[in-house]
Parts: C-alpha cells; sequence; structure tokens
C-alpha cells in the first residue's frame, strides 16, 4: 500500500489536491476523503454509494476494501475504501460546485476521447510523472506503433503517401496498383522470408488451437470468424509482430522525412524506395510475387475454417447472449 498527494481531476491550479491510498493500478478514497473531494456531507457520500450499488452500477466485492490508516491519535484503524470507478460513479451524482467542476473536467475529456479517439494527459507523459506507480509512456508507444501498422491503416497511410509525393499518382494506373497490392507482401517477407498468402497458407491449420491463429476480432476467447483466417498478421507471434509493426513505421518515418524536404517522386521510385529501404536495413527483399497467390491462400484458408468451426466451443458465447437478454430484460 503506498499513500500519495494527487490532483485528481482539473490541473495543479485549479484541481483539488486530495490524498489517496495507491494499490493494484488505482486510488482509492474513504467516504471521509469523498466527502471532502466533492465538499459535501459524509451522508450524501453513503447514499450514493449505497444506490450505485443497489441499481447494479458497480459490484461492492470489486470496488470496495479495507486499508489499515494511523488516525491523528497515532493509532491504526480499519478504513473502507473505494476505487476510482466507485469515485467516478459518486462524481456524476453528487449535487455541489466541485461535483460540478469534476463532471465539466470528465466530460471534456470523454469529449476528446469520442471525437478524437484518444485522450492524453500531455504533462504527465512529458515529465514522465506516475499516480498508480507505472509509467505508461512506452505502453501509448507501442500501442501507436500497432495501430499505425494495422492493415486499414497502412492502405490509408500508403494512400496519403501517394497522394502526397508522386508527381504522377493515378489512383486507378497500373503502377498504382502494383504498389498496392506488394507493399505489405514486402513487409512480410522482409520479417517472415514469406508473403502474406504464403504465411496465411502455410500456418492456417485446423488441428492446432484457434485454427493457428495468436489474434483474431474476438481474441482471446471468442470465437474465430471466417474473416479473421484470411489476415497474415493474425498469424504472427508477439516477436514477429513487433518487427513487423516497427519495419513498417520505420518506412512511414523514412517517407515522411522525405515529403518534409519536399522531395517528389514517381509511383514507379515510390515502389521502388520500399525495396531500397529494406535493404538498407539489411532485410530480406522479394523478389517476384511469392509461391502462393491470395487466392490460394484464401482456399486454403477457408476449407482449414470448414473443418475447425464445426469443434469451436458455443458455451461462453452463449452465456454471453444469455447475460445480454437479462440486461435488457431489467
Amino acid at each position: 500500500m503506498e499513500e500519495k498527494n494527487i490532483v485528481l481531476y482539473g490541473n495543479i491550479d485549479d484541481g483539488p489536491v486530495v490524498a489517496v491510498v495507491v494499490e493494484n493500478e488505482t486510488l482509492w478514497l474513504s467516504q471521509r476523503q469523498m466527502a471532502e473531494l466533492f465538499n459535501v456531507s459524509l451522508t450524501t457520500i453513503n447514499e450514493h454509494l449505497k444506490n450505485v450499488f443497489e441499481s447494479g452500477e458497480l459490484e461492492q466485492n470489486s470496488t470496495i476494501r479495507n486499508f489499515r490508516i494511523v488516525a491523528t491519535n497515532r493509532k491504526s484503524y480499519n478504513v473502507m475504501h473505494y476505487n476510482l470507478d466507485a469515485i467516478i460513479a459518486v462524481g456524476y451524482r453528487v449535487n455541489s460546485i466541485q461535483a460540478t467542476h469534476f463532471r465539466q473536467w470528465a466530460t471534456k475529456v470523454l469529449k476528446e476521447y469520442i471525437i478524437k479517439g484518444f485522450a492524453l494527459d500531455d504533462d504527465r507523459l512529458k515529465q514522465a510523472k506516475t499516480v498508480l506507480g507505472k509509467d505508461y509512456f512506452q505502453e501509448l508507444l507501442e500501442r501507436v506503433r500497432s495501430i499505425r501498422a494495422s492493415e486499414q491503416r497502412i492502405w490509408l497511410q500508403v494512400t496519403e503517401i501517394f497522394k502526397e509525393c508522386s508527381i504522377d499518382y493515378d489512383s486507378h494506373s497500373l503502377e498504382a496498383r502494383r504498389f498496392f497490392a506488394t507493399v505489405q507482401n514486402r513487409f512480410h517477407f522482409a520479417i517472415n522470408n514469406q508473403t502474406a498468402a504464403e504465411i496465411i497458407h502455410a500456418r492456417a491449420d485446423h488441428t492446432k488451437p484457434h485454427m493457428g491463429l495468436k489474434t483474431w476480432s474476438n481474441s482471446p476467447e471468442g470465437r474465430v470468424n471466417k474473416s479473421d483466417t484470411t489476415i497474415a498478421k493474425n498469424y504472427l507471434d508477439e516477436k514477429e509482430l513487433k518487427s513487423l509493426e516497427r519495419s513498417v513505421n520505420s518506412y512511414f518515418d523514412y517517407i515522411e522525412g522525405q515529403i518534409e524536404r519536399k522531395k517528389n517522386f514517381s509511383m514507379l521510385e515510390l515502389r521502388q524506395s520500399v525495396d531500397k529501404f529494406l535493404a538498407f536495413n539489411d532485410l530480406p527483399v522479394l523478389e517476384g510475387n511469392g509461391q502462393v497467390s491470395k487466392k490460394q491462400a484464401e482456399e486454403k484458408a477457408h476449407k482449414e475454417y470448414e473443418i475447425f468451426n464445426k469443434t469451436q466451443p458455443i458455451g461462453r458465447d452463449f452465456k454471453n447472449f444469455l447475460n445480454e437478454v437479462k440486461k435488457l430484460k431489467k
């Protein structure tokens, strides 16, 4: 157990500074501390917590813990504390000026998340500040790399790169189609010495757990869908995936640097830039289109899936369905 003074919401100039207990990557406050935080009575906090639990919004067992606290008389007592989930739930119920400030701050963060898809505490990340005993900056970097290297994001960025720096860009030209058809294959080959089609063809196996997939749309415990089996990245293990993500991101950084220096490429030169980049980084360069076609890979994956799908357990999915039905009935 660790005690810290933090600004729970707002900034150091206008946010209330609160002494909290930090444990298990969350923070904990007693009812008295919550009353001070939102500037209301202890009775009000107690009433709102009761409503939170009775309505089923939160479960008591997962949000309450007893911590031994040393009082001003130097005696220690077991005091019931509530985690961040409970603090937020109460903050949205309390009627006070400070609670209003909390809701304004929370709404601002939520709005930014909904509109942009992310919300960051820039100051904390820049200064490596930790609240819950852990610096999440490295995790943020890894997640950004993963997003940039996602298949949808790759296509979007490649399209934008073509438009930005190709002097003869034509989305309907043979050269453009050729580039789009081979760019991912070249990066897959650089990491695994196999094209995307070859990876799918070699690794799709109905006898293996999850048909050989390392990740899928409903992972880690949900059902494998047919569409999951024809995405090469889904078969890569963590080490392979990180290598692919780093290579793709490094290439985009390289091209973005070229754009900033106002360097223009023909579409042929842009396609060749991928091979130059890979060769410069001592990675194998794909010659030709590989030994397996996209059609062959998809046919193999679909054939394996037809067999595998008959053995997929449905218990968890059916249980989730029943839980959703129960919620609708309430």
